[in-house]
């Protein structure tokens, strides 16, 4: 196919995002193209990763995606289905391909799945979805060996891409692939001669379609009187109908035999993690200085930031060059320079630490501070250098193998417990479009990642977490990041808790009692905590200086001989999809993962000096949950180091830190509350819309199947009239009545200005239930937001609107979660929405909510007492507690009530951004462009006029 690079870049300009990279021969240097780490840069046009690089033989199916850094690099390779495998993920590659010409452009998330599409002239289309090979490259087979598919109806905009594309290719017989990708869908490939392999529908529909084709041209008389459908399919029986999750949920009571579950919603935290880190250092060498001044446009008073791997080489091979391998220990140093040369040499070792460079691990922040004025390099006039900077590394945080095993395993136990009467049969939910998942993420990399090892457990897929974390994961920051919005409120609960916990006094009764222990300012902080702080700042000096002597020891080691001579690097881009402990690295004596003992010994000594600085003689009460995630981390993954005195210093972290954690988020219930609508506002509001959509979508179906139900009704009591009359003159329309309901019910869907609804085709799914169908959101997100929304749950009441209100929370879950001190990782806060189908659609109780949370991963790892726990200790994995109720056992909470309770903190869903809503296929391509690509096409000259 020869491809006109002008007209080509033409419809590229006007209406897609894709470019042509032509190679008259193999590696040819081409001035208009550019590569670097996550970008490819075409005529100016740039390509940020991920993208799909296809060539441009359309014979050669080697077609490839590459994935950003951010989401731990690499490319898969898509091809024709060799077995059970359509795709194959490769971890090192990160270049693209320069032996031939490829065609470029953006990659389309499309939930997991695409659409085949088949016409049968251009009034006639047949759609299939199935597994996409982007996920896991695993292809779904049924018993027989064929790959598994299933009817779907297409939206009215879809049929009309189908029209299109067959009068546009001229080609009555057509196939083609679709993608549905954030409410529109897009053509990507026109196969030409297809047939469908293995569908009763497609040949039905094929001999109605053939027989009005005949009729109409021999006997056009009779072509209008026969009805669309095949005679012995009238009459056909239809297969029962079963709840998704009869006799409720199981948790808090059965609620008969006609609740189906509609919808979960869950709010998780991510994984275990590594601690995170941060070094501030003021620099004035003139190397990093240069540095910032190349990366920041030349402008002196700009700061820059550091993330792609060509610029933390560049940082690296800067900082190599300014710190010694030996340290001199010169007398004559001063306490800043000794200081100083430290963090320096802190920030080499965290730049060399972790193989690839990536973005999500590692990032690098250069502010100017101080300038001189000197003459410009052409002697006319005086410019502005730089001569003092801040240099803030932040790294760390890094989801370890534990916190990937451990969204695993909460993935496959959502799967089997959370869909109750389903059980694995959520696999066959989610395949046949009845399963309406989407999945969200903060920007940040653990929590990302946690999403794509969830998901991987949830819908049981395989390999590596890039390619799920790309098609499966979408990133949502104003949602599910940051705490700018209460920063105020925040400071205020600190500078109180600094208040109570240094004060010789205990905490200060406010406007609780004994009953409700948990309404008193600072609850939950233990009575001697002043008196535990100095014992904290001594128990950490002693972990610090034995940490300090490991690090001498490598330090030494290192001087001689490179210590990766005999264990490699470890490599965290690599790492991403391991789930087992790092057994060399243990038995060489290596602390676990990627962190060395001289990180290790500087994220102690940072912790010492935070903590508490000797000068003021002050305590800084915000560093004791740091120091209580560095005492569990170093339990859990490094206690082969055996480092005296660490399960001390962790039970008093502990004590202090099960009172701070929670009263950072507010001192008392009404402060709490006020954090926690200002941090989770937009989440809260993202929920309930959720919920909304959820209850208009099943009152649509109800009302639909009630319809059905009225009309097959009236075509029976009309059948029994005519056949007595021996006359059929209104069965033809009836029927033609109730064919047409499945294809007005898309259409309403699609006027819905609320999501995009994609649908099973009811009469050819093989499937008990083809009308069945349950919305799921999954939110990942950090420790703020779960505290956040906990709060809001449990003390909404307290709001001036809603006094006489009871809290969706019961009296005895209160108490639990006041003795539930930590929301450790993986814990999740769930939302589960029943319909109980014999009660009327007016009635409130037609839809009800369950609420219920889980503590996560809340195990000491001192705890070491039953043989499950010792083996999970071996693995450095802490299990995640079962979910817990938060109402009582028979409780009924309506959906109208959460809505009232809820919707006073929440985001009013008209604030939210527009949703993405389906176009038509001319909005994409005007017919001229239409001609355009079809003179592209090799074969149409072959093709008759009519296209039939």
């Amino acid at each position: 196919m020869n491809w006109s690079r002008n007209t080509f870049f033409m419809i590229e300009e006007k209406y897609m995002r894709y470019a042509l990279v032509n190679r008259e021969v193999p590696y040819q240097q081409l001035d208009y193209f550019i590569e670097e780490e996550d970008f490819v840069e075409v005529h100016g046009m740039r390509f940020w990763k991920p993208f799909v690089e296809k060539p441009i033989d359309g014979d050669n199916h080697s077609i490839m995606i590459y994935y950003p850094s951010s989401a731990g690099g690499g490319m898969k390779e898509l091809f024709r289905k060799v077995g059970n495998r359509s795709s194959e993920f490769h971890p090192e590659v990160r270049r693209v391909r320069r032996e031939g010409s490829y065609i470029y452009e953006e990659f389309m998330p499309t939930g997991g799945t695409d659409v085949k599409v088949y016409t049968v002239g251009p009034e006639y289309a047949h759609a299939e979805a199935r597994k996409s090979p982007v996920v896991d490259g695993v292809v779904m087979r049924n018993p027989d060996g064929k790959e598994v598919r299933y009817p779907v109806l297409l939206t009215p905009a879809e049929k009309e891409m189908a029209r299109e594309v067959c009068i546009a290719f001229r080609q009555a017989v057509c196939g083609f692939d679709l993608l549905r990708c954030e409410g529109r869908s897009y053509v990507c490939d026109v196969n030409g001669w297809s047939f469908v392999k293995n569908s009763h529908k497609y040949y039905d529909d094929t001999a109605c379609v053939l027989r009005k084709m005949f009729l109409d041209a021999k006997a056009p008389h009779l072509s209008s009187a026969i009805p669309p459908t095949l005679p012995w399919k009238v009459n056909e029986p239809v297969q029962p109908s079963e709840g998704l999750t009869r006799q409720g949920s199981g948790i808090i009571g059965t609620f008969g035999q006609s609740e189906e579950l509609r919808c979960v919603i869950a709010v998780i935290r991510h994984g275990d993690r590594t601690p995170k880190q941060k070094v501030k250092l003021k620099v004035t060498e003139e190397k990093l200085l240069n540095l910032m001044l190349k990366y920041n446009g030349g402008r002196p008073r700009a700061e820059t930031k550091l993330k792609s791997a060509v610029q933390l080489q560049d940082l690296l091979d800067a900082t190599r060059m300014l710190v010694p391998r030996t340290r001199p220990d010169r007398e004559s140093d001063s306490e800043a320079e000794v200081e100083h040369a430290e963090k320096l040499r802190q920030v080499k070792a965290v730049l060399e630490e972790g193989g690839h460079f990536s973005g999500i691990y590692r990032k690098v922040q250069l502010k100017p501070l101080k300038w001189i004025k000197v003459a410009k390099s052409s002697g006319e006039g005086e410019e502005e250098r730089p001569v003092e900077a801040l240099m803030v590394l932040k790294y760390g945080g890094v989801l370890t193998h534990a916190g990937r095993k451990q969204a695993e395993e909460l993935g496959r136990y959502f799967r089997n417990n959370m869909y109750p009467g389903e059980g694995t049969g959520l696999l066959r939910l989610h395949s046949t479009y009845r399963h309406d998942l989407k999945i969200y993420s903060s920007d940040e990399g653990r929590v990302q990642m946690s999403a794509a090892a969830f998901a991987k457990g949830l819908l049981d897929l395989e390999g590596q977490l890039t390619p799920i974390l790309v098609s499966l994961v979408s990133k949502d920051s104003s949602m599910l990041d940051g705490l700018d919005n209460a920063s105020i409120e925040m400071e205020e609960a600190k500078a109180r808790l600094n208040e109570i916990i240094t004060s010789s006094s205990k905490t200060i009764p406010s406007n609780g009692s004994a009953e409700f222990s948990w309404m008193v300012d600072g609850a939950g902080l233990p009575p001697n905590a002043s008196e535990l702080l100095p014992k904290l700042v001594s128990l950490i000096k002693k972990v610090t200086e034995q940490v300090r002597l490991l690090a001498t020891d490598e330090d030494e080691n290192l001087a001689e001989t490179s210590l990766y001579d005999v264990i490699p690097p470890y490599d965290q881009a690599k790492a991403l999809g391991k789930t087992n402990i790092d057994v060399d690295r243990i038995a060489a004596g290596l602390p676990c993962g990627s962190e060395g003992f001289l990180l290790m010994y500087a994220r102690w000594k940072k912790l010492e000096r935070d903590l508490y600085n000797e000068r003021k003689a002050r305590f800084d009460i915000t560093q004791i949950p740091d120091v209580y995630d560095s005492c569990k981390y170093d339990l859990l993954h490094n206690a082969h180091l055996n480092l005296e005195g660490l399960d001390k210093l962790f039970k008093v972290a502990q004590a202090l830190a099960d009172g701070v954690i929670p009263n950072e988020y507010g001192i008392n219930p009404k402060q709490k509350l006020k954090i926690g609508s200002k941090i989770a506002r937009r989440l809260l509001g993202k929920i309930l819309i959720d919920l909304r959509n959820t209850r208009e979508e099943a009152i649509s179906v109800a009302e639909l199947k009630s319809n059905q139900d009225h009309d097959s009704s009236s075509v029976k009591n009309e059948k029994e009239d005519t056949e007595a009359k021996s006359k059929h003159p209104n069965k033809n329309d009836e029927i033609r009545k109730s064919i047409t309901l499945s294809d007005i019910s898309m259409d309403q869907d699609d006027d819905d200005d609320k999501e995009t609804k994609y649908r099973l085709d009811p009469k050819y799914a093989n499937v008990k239930t083809p009308e069945r169908h349950v919305r799921t959101r999954l939110y990942f997100t950090s420790e703020s937001h779960i505290h956040s929304l906990m709060n809001v749950l449990r003390y909404c009441n307290l709001d001036e609107s809603l006094l006489e209100e009871e809290s969706l929370v019961c009296y005895n879950a209160l108490q639990r979660l006041y003795r539930t001190k930590e929301l450790d990782y993986m814990s999740y806060i769930v939302l589960r929405m029943f319909e109980n189908t014999e009660v009327d659609l007016e009635d409130p109780k037609r839809f009800r909510i369950e609420l219920t949370f889980s503590r996560g991963a809340d195990l000491s790892p001192l705890e070491k007492n039953d043989s499950e726990a010792s083996s999970l200790h071996q693995e450095h994995t802490l299990p995640i507690m079962g979910p817990e109720r938060l109402q009582e056992v028979g409780s009924y909470l309506t959906l109208e009530k959460m809505e009232m309770m809820i919707r006073p903190f929440a985001m009013p869903a008209e604030d939210f951004p527009p949703p993405a809503t389906p176009a038509g296929f001319s909005g994409y391509f005007s017919k001229s462009v239409l001609e355009r690509l079809v003179n592209l096409w090799p074969f149409h000259k072959h093709a008759h006029s009519n296209g039939k």
